[in-house]
């Protein structure tokens, strides 16, 4: 049969069309490209113009540039003009129906997810952009909305199957009627080319962002690192992070990076002593009204003194002190909605529940006790060198050598309330927050709720750099290396006194962008809550990394029992289909999850090839570290993959979530051969008239699917283009520890995935050595992406038809390969030693971690 993804060739050569604007034409109320339908019914009022209209002349660089110029017959700018000025504005694109499309939208202000339909009716509110199927062409069309001048758009459903584009400035002091390019359509016979030079023309014509590949990503992209928000919340301390660290180091597994999420800035609540930490704070969602009062490390961390863990009486930890409060204030959170319950259903008698809450907020103090005190004296000097954050950095990396990144968390405007008003030297003030009407379609969110009940103290964005300045470089001269950067988008929320949505953040991601490039070398921030095609048009001069999901919820919020099992698959399905437009600019980040969560071993699946990082939220003492050991290496580096992982083309308009029968696949690519993972995400999603993610049980049941070596987008880097084109591949199956041989020609494998697991496919292309053998290189199979453990290969053909191959490889373990030939020695570096070999062509031996990098040298003469 013919491989899965060959298709017809394509009709789109159109670099010689007379046509102005290329392949696309507007006629007769009618966009067309080539001459095939994809909108109808376009307004009057739409313009279409073309790249060299609406880019004249080249800012960006001049390479770059002329890529996207010589692609410019392949997409145009939309725009359309209204007969009044207004701060918001909806027009019709046109229509589309019965025609496949990919979306990605906003479900809560800050993340964004996939939803597949037919029409332009079936798209969600707040659409980042569309991919329409072109069969009659064998190719793609992107419908991508833009920013321009003070607007910023994103799409919305219609009626009738018509595609809106909303552009809204978030000022009713920024006022428009008319737009040249609030919007860009591009074809490609490749969906995965079509992403990348459709933001590369979005690049050029903007020029406010640069792609991932003008930037460098922070070195953790590479490593493993410990998250502390899952294991402590808002109590964590510089006694439970050592504890956590150190049980790491001794389970095997060394983490390369630390982040120290919320919990350890200086805030306070109003109402309250503004210059003293909040107290008795546990659970996410209760600090969300505080603001931060100084830049500095709050008192758990600014009294720790230095040495004091280095000793041999350091102080204890107690592993359950986290979970018993954690306990308690989920008990005061229950009361407290308890409460709320009451008064909603008319209930004038209150006493007996605010006296519940007193009692269990004066539990939970008592519990608290001396845990906000933090480890040193009392009345310590917090200038003196030895005291502080500072101090608990260097400590960390006296014990843990191998520690090369300390992170700390902060949200965009400071705290989750922003900076507390005449608390510092800069001028701030408590804005009140206005939620944009396409914002009303999206999820309910704690989050939103509590901003909108406290409004943000905002920094005056003529300090904006000043600001940033201010925190970031007393936390590098703490030793801390950088910030993990949350709650990004609530700018939009107070943004009608700043000249709108657009204005407002340009001011505050170049403070931001300052900041970074003079603290943290450029490169140390993770953007989170950040998934907002503005933030990635203004705020990515230099961020270069970014998660691609929502938060990993280790149970559903919502009370679903099931939501355990569930969240986890719809948390892959954001990642993947995100990865799709973020990773045009910035490396996607998969976020933590749980070693010893119910799901964790399907989370460490798609962390192995998912091309980024790999960290987890361990709480102490709760670890799984013979599941850690197949995604990380002994010394804290993980067996990355050369890219990002994106879902195949046979998922692309399909979904994975509830359909009842479709697999998630995602691709990815090693320096000698490619993965496809196949991972069973179904029983949930969104449910458009709820308004929000939920289970579908009927969903929940193992689903089959196929796969082929076609599936592996070989094209996508340079380096990896020609194994493409191998003849016969060798394809490892980890789940089901088989190995197999396929060919171009051959049927797809098929297979079966229960529900919340997965196979993991490895195909290596097999190599013609001398004349008779065939070879290929697995790598260490008991590693999930066994292909990412081999670092180099070679061959040499010697006299009378001699064959030496040498593989480096990195890591310990199990080492396989597909040999058709038995050889006649086997040497692991550079001693012989014993190879088993079967008839199947099985070729394996044992391999230990050698030296500090792991690195082995296996030989094979046949």
């Amino acid at each position: 049969m013919a491989p899965p993804n060959e298709a017809t060739k394509p009709v789109i050569d159109g670099s010689h069309t007379d046509n102005p604007t290329g392949l696309f034409t507007l006629s007769d109320s009618k966009l067309r490209v080539n001459g095939v339908t994809l909108l109808s019914e376009v307004p009057e009022n739409i313009t279409f113009n073309s790249f060299s209209s609406i880019c004249p002349t080249s800012q960006p660089p001049l390479p770059l540039f002329q890529q996207v110029q010589s692609r410019s017959h392949m997409g145009s700018f939309i725009g359309f003009a209204q007969p009044q000025p207004s701060d918001r504005l909806m027009n019709s694109l046109g229509r589309f129906t019965c025609r496949n499309f990919l979306s990605v939208f906003r479900f809560k202000t800050w993340w964004s997810t996939m939803s597949v339909g037919t029409s332009g009716s079936d798209l969600q509110m707040e659409t980042q952009w569309v991919l329409l199927e072109v069969p009659e062409l064998a190719s793609y069309a992107l419908i991508l909305p833009l920013i321009e001048g003070k607007f910023r758009s994103a799409l919305h459903p219609g009626r009738d199957g018509h595609v809106m584009v909303c552009a809204e400035s978030g000022s009713t002091k920024a006022r428009a009627s008319a737009f040249d390019a609030i919007a860009y359509v591009h074809l490609s016979d490749n969906p995965y080319n079509l992403m990348k030079e459709a933001y590369s023309a979005a690049r050029v014509h903007l020029n406010t962002f640069r792609l991932l590949e003008e930037k460098s990503p922070p070195p953790i992209v590479d490593k493993f690192g410990w998250c502390t928000w899952d294991a402590f919340y808002l109590t964590v301390d510089p006694i439970g992070v050592w504890h956590g660290l150190n049980e790491f180091v001794e389970g095997g597994v060394s983490p390369r990076f630390l982040i120290i999420d919320d919990g350890w800035q200086s805030v306070s609540f109003d109402g309250e002593n503004p210059m003293e930490d909040a107290k008795n704070l546990v659970l996410g969602g209760t600090q969300m009204t505080a603001r931060l009062y100084r830049f500095e490390e709050c008192d758990r961390f600014k009294k720790y003194r230095g040495g004091i863990m280095l000793g041999t009486d350091a102080p204890p930890f107690d592993p359950k002190r986290p979970k018993m409060l954690i306990e308690k204030a989920i008990e005061v959170e229950q009361a407290e909605k308890a409460l709320d319950k009451a008064e909603q259903n008319g209930v004038t008698e209150l006493s007996e529940f605010e006296s519940r809450i007193r009692e269990l907020r004066h539990q939970l103090s008592a519990m608290m006790g001396g845990g906000e005190g933090g480890v040193g004296d009392e009345n310590a000097s917090c200038e003196a060198e030895e005291f502080g954050m500072k101090a608990f950095t260097k400590d960390l990396r006296t014990r843990f050598k191998g520690l090369d990144d300390v992170y700390v968390w902060q949200a965009l405007c400071g705290a989750w309330g922003g900076v507390r008003p005449g608390a510092t030297h800069l001028e701030s003030k408590v804005v009140p927050v206005t939620v944009s009407p396409g914002l009303d379609g999206t999820m309910n969110d704690l989050a939103v709720v509590k901003i909108v009940e406290g409004g943000i103290g905002l920094v005056r964005p003529d300090q904006a750099a000043d600001y940033f300045d201010s925190m970031h470089s007393h936390l590098a001269q703490s030793g801390v290396t950088g910030v993990k950067v949350d709650v990004i988008h609530t700018l939009e929320y107070v943004c009608e006194e700043q000249g709108g949505r657009i204005e407002l953040a340009k001011a505050y991601y170049e403070g931001l962008t300052r900041s970074l490039v003079k603290n943290f070398k450029g490169t140390g921030l993770l953007a989170s809550m950040q998934q907002c095609n503005d933030f990635f048009f203004l705020g990515t001069q230099q961020i270069a990394f970014g998660r691609a999901g929502d938060d990993f919820w280790f149970q559903d919020p919502s009370g679903d029992p099931m939501g355990a099992y569930w969240l986890q698959g719809v948390h892959m399905i954001h990642c993947a289909y995100n990865s799709l437009w973020m990773g045009q600019i910035i490396h996607p980040d998969w976020d933590m999850f749980q070693s010893d969560h119910l799901c964790a071993k399907f989370h460490a699946g798609s962390r192995a090839i998912c091309g980024g990082p790999v960290y987890v939220s361990d709480s102490v003492g709760g670890h799984d570290f013979s599941l850690l050991k197949k995604i990380v290496h002994p010394d804290g580096t993980v067996p990355r993959c050369q890219h990002f992982a994106l879902p195949t083309r046979d998922c692309l308009f399909k979904n994975p979530l509830f359909d009842g029968e479709t697999v998630l696949k995602i691709w990815n690519l090693n320096k000698f051969g490619g993965v496809v993972g196949a991972f069973n995400c179904q029983g949930a999603g969104w449910d458009r008239g709820e308004q929000r993610i939920r289970g579908f049980a009927h969903c929940y049941k193992p689903t089959s699917g196929s796969v082929h070596m076609t599936d592996i987008e070989w094209d996508q880097k340079n380096e990896t283009a020609a194994m493409g084109e191998t003849e016969e591949f060798a394809v490892y199956l980890d789940q089901a520890e088989d190995l197999k041989l396929m060919t171009r020609e051959s049927e797809p494998i098929q297979f079966t995935v229960q529900p919340s697991s997965f196979e993991i496919f490895s195909f290596v292309p097999v190599r013609k050595l001398g004349q008779d053998l065939r070879f290929a290189p697995i790598g260490l199979v008991n590693m999930f992406n066994c292909g990412g453990t081999i670092i180099e290969v070679d061959h040499r053909v010697g006299g009378e038809g001699e064959v030496a191959v040498r593989i480096e490889v990195k890591g310990g373990g199990k080492f396989l390969a597909y040999s058709s030939g038995r050889p006649r020695k086997g040497f692991l570096n550079g001693g012989e030693v014993e190879l088993k070999w079967s008839v199947d062509g099985k070729l394996s031996l044992c391999v230990d971690w050698v030296g500090e990098n792991g690195v082995s040298e296996v030989d094979f003469v046949f």
